[in-house]
């Protein structure tokens, strides 16, 4: 009967720590909350991790259920619902895999050692690196600290949101590690939760120190005013005929009001323009739109440059990341697909997230490819003095959206550039470099939105290293860990 009952009580936990982890996650952004949560997965084995992982994921992607209904692009009404919780459930099974294989190596190697708590953190960072990189929009630990800790986000400029997924873990085993000592009545209990309080200070003082010194402008950088359009167009009923023209209205009054107001550059949000279609009326205000382009035989997604009084695109940077199943499935290069979204099966262009212009090169992330800040720093590092995110995330809910701003603060923070975002029906601003949000659109309404930012040429100490604090870290763990299975 106590085995039972012990068992109720470790899956019990572990759905309870899966619940607030996926609570901690964005659009809260609580680190604490997460940490508490953390706890189980460092003291049960991969049954209740797998339980922790799934729980999280679900609840912090729930918003994949809002693709409900999908008979606009095609699915039967009846079979809507079912695909969508399908795919969602399919993403919470992923997690709970992957965590399930990290804590069962995590169990053989002894949990309760600080040489294993270090490479278990380093290995969980670097698979969040990994699978940015990916065909999924996954919301990690890393971006735990947006949007309610901004100083913690701060020391994504040492170590980016891979090491700051690691910092969540580490920070959670030391809470781990003083939960049991006084469990079991061990001496020195104050002592370690006064060190482990000290630390997650200096660590919020050195956060906070990174972001001050990036709220501070260059005198010598130049400034660039830039009018954001939130044209605020149902999806699924984009093409339809008076949806286009009410598109059509909102973007000519947008030029007018960008000329009026003196703004150097309009931009658009993602798939803005249909295949072939360019602007309404010539314009003084150079235009960057979300639109598609044919490449050969290949149908791209792609930021359009439209040069001042130019009625047609001179230049594009095509999306690298597809949605799976709305634009890409598996072994799509074999055949022709059409794909589920409203526009069909796209291809994807070349990875890089650099964008030339003469004018100032810039960053791009079309969509979710804000998930993925190495893309984005290494375009930095090229000479991008800014970043541009243009997304469609409509008919997401607003969830998603307060999702998507806290990954662009982390992303300008990263890479300390100002972020301006481009969004259908939001979220449309402008974050500063140090995380804050400059200005923002009201979500759900069509509007136009007038920022200045300041081109910016340095780069963070992320930027220069990457993932080698990581490694690092991974390898000071591994040495440790080594030393101690072969001398108990």
């Amino acid at each position: 009967m106590a085995m039972a009952e012990n068992r109720r009580l470790v899956w019990s936990a572990a759905l309870l720590g899966g619940l607030l982890a996926g609570v901690a996650l964005p659009p809260l952004g609580c680190p604490p909350l997460l940490w508490l949560a953390l706890l189980p997965l460092w003291s049960f084995g991969p049954g209740p991790a797998a339980l922790w992982a799934g729980v999280a994921v679900l609840v912090s992607h729930r918003w994949l259920l809002w693709l409900h209904p999908l008979d606009w692009i095609g699915v039967p009404l009846p079979l809507s619902l079912p695909l969508c919780v399908l795919l969602w459930l399919l993403l919470g099974l992923l997690g709970a895999g992957l965590v399930a294989l990290w804590r069962a190596l995590v169990g053989r190697m002894g949990a309760a050692r600080w040489s294993v708590g270090l490479l278990a953190s380093a290995l969980w960072g670097l698979g969040e690196v990994w699978m940015a990189k990916g065909p999924l929009f996954w919301v990690g630990l890393g971006a735990v600290a947006l949007p309610g800790d901004r100083a913690l986000a701060g020391l994504a400029q040492w170590v980016g949101a891979g090491g700051l997924a690691a910092l969540q873990l580490v920070l959670a085993w030391g809470l781990w590690r003083l939960v049991l000592s006084g469990w079991q009545g061990r001496p020195g209990l104050w002592r370690g939760g006064v060190a482990w309080l000290l630390l997650v200070a200096l660590l919020h003082g050195l956060g906070w120190q990174q972001l001050q010194r990036s709220a501070l402008a260059d005198p010598e950088a130049p400034w660039l005013s830039v009018m954001v359009l939130q044209p605020d167009i149902p999806t699924r009923d984009k093409f339809s005929w008076s949806q286009q023209q009410a598109l059509e209205r909102r973007l000519r009054q947008a030029q007018v009001d960008a000329e009026a107001k003196g703004a150097d550059l309009l931009v658009l949000p993602e798939g803005a323009l249909a295949l072939g279609q360019g602007l309404p009326a010539p314009g003084a205000v150079e235009v960057l739109s979300g639109g598609f382009r044919q490449e050969e035989v290949e149908l791209r997604s792609s930021v359009l440059r439209f040069p001042p009084q130019a009625l047609e695109a001179a230049s594009a940077i095509d999306k690298h990341r597809l949605v799976p199943l709305g634009e890409w499935v598996p072994g799509g290069a074999f055949f022709r697909w059409a794909g589920l979204s409203a526009v069909g099966g796209v291809d994807p262009g070349p990875t890089s997230r650099l964008f030339r212009r003469s004018e100032g090169n810039l960053a791009v992330a079309i969509c979710y490819e804000i998930a993925d800040g190495v893309g984005l720093i290494g375009a930095s590092k090229d000479g991008a003095g800014w970043i541009l995110a243009s997304a469609n995330l409509d008919p997401y809910p607003p969830f998603l959206q307060q999702q998507f701003q806290a990954l662009s603060q982390l992303r300008a923070i990263e890479a300390r550039r100002w972020l301006v975002s481009a969004a259908n029906t939001g979220p449309s601003l402008a974050v500063a470099p140090s995380g804050e949000l400059s200005q923002q659109l009201t979500p759900g309404k069509p509007g136009t939105l007038l920022v200045r930012i300041q081109l910016r040429d340095g780069q963070t100490p992320y930027a220069r290293v990457g993932e080698w604090p990581l490694l690092l870290l991974g390898s000071l763990g591994a040495t440790a860990t080594r030393s101690r299975l072969r001398h108990p």
